[in-house]
């Protein structure tokens, strides 16, 4: 039986396929726990760079809402509590969501069809992404009573502002990709039958580069938000003075200097 998270090692770096297409990949404790494997492989110096995405028709559908209609059932019939949702976000999302923003390389999301609830804010943690032409993300959790989780209404306000945030997450309508490139809520589009290969691509190319100084980059941006500008500047500078001294800032002028391609290692020395 092939497993519910394709894992291709390249060189240098991974791919990372949610297979659960009859089911539009949603999430479930198996699959968090092989992304959790996955990602905490992806750490390792040999990986610089991860690209994550989705088989069939669905990039993914958020949590296997089978499981929930079967409890909310038993819930039902018994009288007894609900399952505590917030054990499952605590336990399994939100680790995932740090995973992903923490992990000291780029992550390359190439949303290949619908992103709904949970899946959606999945792909916006990541660092670059990437959707086919076909793709929808949809901002799900009202329709069913619940709240966005994931880091929704962390990423959407601050990618879209606050007036589009509101509306996608009161209204739950679905987004076409298109539209999502032109808010900046995603970086590009691409037609179906080329989102893969466009994704290799850049996955590949960030694999080539300079991953500390990559590593560093994504600190700050992380930390911008809650920064204030003096602080943000201290950061910059303590993280240029550790820039300044790998043997890729180096390679890179050299290669400035030389004219031609740098050769990036992504090691400290």
């Amino acid at each position: 039986m092939e497993s519910e998270l394709l894992v291709d090692r390249r060189e240098g770096w991974m791919v990372l396929t949610l297979n659960r297409p009859e089911r539009l990949n949603a999430l479930n404790e198996k699959l968090h726990r092989l992304l959790a494997e996955a990602l905490e492989e992806a750490a390792h110096e040999s990986c610089r760079a991860v690209l994550l995405t989705g088989t069939g028709r669905a990039f993914c559908a958020g949590e296997d809402v089978g499981g929930l209609a079967l409890a909310a059932a038993e819930f039902q019939r018994s009288g007894a509590l609900p399952p505590d949702l917030g054990v499952t976000v605590e336990a399994h999302y939100n680790p995932l969501i740090r995973r992903i923003r923490r992990l000291r390389k780029p992550v390359v999301c190439a949303v290949n069809g619908v992103a709904a609830g949970a899946g959606a804010n999945i792909a916006l943690a990541c660092d670059i992404v990437l959707a086919a032409r076909s793709a929808k993300f949809v901002q799900a959790f009202a329709s069913i009573g619940l709240v966005p989780d994931s880091g929704g209404t962390f990423f959407l306000p601050r990618l879209i502002g606050e007036a589009r945030a509101r509306a996608l997450a009161l209204l739950g309508e679905p987004l076409p990709a298109e539209t999502a490139q032109a808010w900046g809520l995603i970086w590009q589009v691409v037609d179906d039958g080329a989102l893969r290969g466009e994704a290799e691509k850049l996955a590949a190319r960030l694999a080539k580069g300079p991953t500390l100084s990559l590593a560093w980059i994504k600190e700050a941006l992380n930390a911008s938000s809650a920064n204030d500008l003096d602080a943000q500047l201290d950061l910059e500078r303590n993280l240029q003075s550790l820039a300044g001294r790998t043997p890729d800032y180096r390679e890179g002028v050299l290669a400035f200097l030389e004219k031609r391609p740098a050769n990036f290692t992504g090691r400290a020395s």
